[in-house]
């Protein structure tokens, strides 16, 4: 056999090979590298992120669900998204979530045995007091019914300290730190098991012991700030179930910094009385129960039904201006939109922004929109426009650049989104883990069986400085991710919006009332 006919054989070989790999082994995901490149042109030269992160933050932040400042950022950011040209901007309204909150004034100071100034927030949803009072502070630590008991009569009128000093360890670690290779190579690997983050129900006996304090007549209760609450940072929620308007009543509760907690229960724990004046003012909001999402189009053209979201949430918590939890991801999905509009590239599908309030309290509002809209996570009944979704990304873990996507154990969409992270690569973005990640607005699509994707971002200072303390400011914010983060959003956007079908699901859920029935 001669060398060309040993060469044809060898290709008739090959070909016959080929035919039998699968199908979708051979397809290729289109990727628009021209389209990329305007992206990148746009949001890398252009971008008006650090203008939009300011106004989020330093002018109308905080942004706590219900309170003035989230509703006159919202009355801003629609405005904004005007000046840019895109379509049918709404608030939809959904509902009730509750009352809104804010605090207004707040002056709290020792002033014996030693003056000096106490660093403190009240949390959320707490009453304030009636104009500036001093009072003795008492440390009452209590943790059953019998030491209730053995306090009754003992608390009116004073300031209680209810648990004893915390430890405060050196931090022999930097706070702020990206993914290495080792760990991105890690998070690819696929887990036996996993436990998202479960929102928190209230302590029955918590409950109870506030209710003691009021019967009491106590002035305020002071607690110290937890896990990120040390080294200058205060970690400051609120009861959130206080929102409500028929809630019981609460005492005014102050979150002070550790180092300050710690001072004041050495000095009682020496029997040296202390006093602390306090003026605090907060405000509630009962004019208007219900709450809102923001959303904004940019219509398709042959397949404009069919819809691609992209969301964050809007609310934060109060004690900082919910720069990096979350206004950092509302101006990088914002601004992927602007890019997407400045760049005039045509999209199939609809494009739609969803900016989401009451994440905070559980996912509020982002499920009470997929429930209106889409499917009843309960009982898995689903409208026609659940058919009709392609995908939602969501941007909610800081201003860490993007390194990849978590998949939520769809594996169909990894070869897609693999083509998409090309020409993405030399900013960072590698990483597609199988893993799912929760407490995100994505697990609203997620867990009706909608294709809902959280990125995975470099953690930065996120979880031990910033998220929920009051140095979650414009500071922590880093832009230069921020830029970045906004372009590799509007690139996966463009090419979710462009392909010729909808992206791949999992399958669907069962209803989560069978899941109840049958344990």
């Amino acid at each position: 056999m001669t060398f060309r006919q040993t060469h044809l054989l060898f290709v008739i070989v090959l070909i016959g090979a080929i035919s039998l790999v699968a199908p979708t082994a051979l397809t290729q995901e289109s990727v628009d590298f021209d389209a990329v490149y305007r992206i990148k042109e746009e949001g890398l030269k252009r971008s008006e992120i650090q203008e939009v992160l300011s106004y989020l933050t330093d002018i109308h932040g905080p942004r706590l669900t219900n309170s003035l400042q989230i509703r006159v950022a919202a009355e801003w950011a629609t405005k904004r998204l005007g000046e840019w040209n895109l379509d049918n901007i709404r608030q939809e309204t959904w509902g009730p979530f509750g009352r809104g909150w804010s605090n207004e004034r707040l002056i709290a100071h020792v002033v014996s045995p030693t003056p000096y100034p106490l660093s403190a927030y009240p949390r959320a949803w707490t009453p304030g007091t009636e104009g500036s009072i001093t009072a003795e502070a008492v440390l009452a630590v209590i943790t059953n019914e019998s030491e209730i008991s053995q306090w009754a009569g003992k608390l009116k009128d004073k300031i209680v300290l209810t648990v004893p000093a915390p430890v405060v360890k050196p931090h022999f670690e930097p706070r702020g730190r990206r993914f290495t290779d080792a760990e991105l190579a890690a998070l690819e690997e696929q887990k036996v098991s996993a436990s998202p983050r479960a929102y928190r129900t209230p302590n029955k006996f918590a409950q109870r012991r506030m209710q003691f304090f009021v019967q009491e007549g106590v002035v305020a209760v002071l607690q110290p700030g937890r896990g990120r609450g040390d080294h200058g940072s205060i970690h400051v929620t609120g009861p959130s179930q206080q929102r409500h308007v028929d809630a019981p009543a609460v005492p005014l509760q102050l979150v002070v910094a550790s180092e300050h907690y710690g001072r004041l229960v050495r000095t009682l724990n020496h029997e040296v009385p202390v006093h602390i004046e306090l003026d605090v003012q907060n405000h509630f909001y009962d004019d208007n129960l219900d709450s809102f999402n923001l959303l904004a189009d940019i219509p398709g053209t042959d397949k404009a039904d069919e819809l691609v979201l992209i969301g964050a949430h809007f609310d934060s918590w109060h004690a900082g201006t919910g720069a990096t939890d979350n206004a950092a991801g509302v101006a990088a999905v914002m601004e992927a939109m602007r890019i997407l509009k400045a760049t005039g590239l045509a999209m199939r599908r609809t494009v739609r922004l969803a900016l989401w309030t009451g994440e905070e309290q559980g996912l509020l509002g982002s499920r009470a929109y997929v429930r209106e809209h889409f499917a009843d996570r309960e009982t898995m009944t689903r409208t026609a426009a659940h058919e009709k979704v392609s995908v939602y990304f969501n941007l909610d873990n800081g201003s860490g650049a993007i390194r990849g996507v978590y998949l939520q154990g769809n594996e169909a969409v990894r070869p897609i989104f693999n083509a998409w992270i090309d020409p993405l690569r030399s900013m960072g973005m590698t990483t597609l883990t199988i893993r799912g990640t929760g407490a995100t607005d994505h697990v609203s699509f997620d867990e009706v069986g909608l294709p809902g994707f959280q990125f995975t971002q470099d953690p930065l200072e996120y979880s031990t400085h910033s998220h929920h303390t009051n140095m979650d400011l414009y500071e922590r914010v880093q832009l230069d991710d921020l830029m970045k983060n906004a372009v590799i959003l509007a690139s996966f956007v463009y090419h979710a919006a462009n392909r010729d079908e909808l992206l791949p699901r999992k399958p669907l859920p069962k209803p989560r009332v069978d899941r109840a029935v049958n344990k």
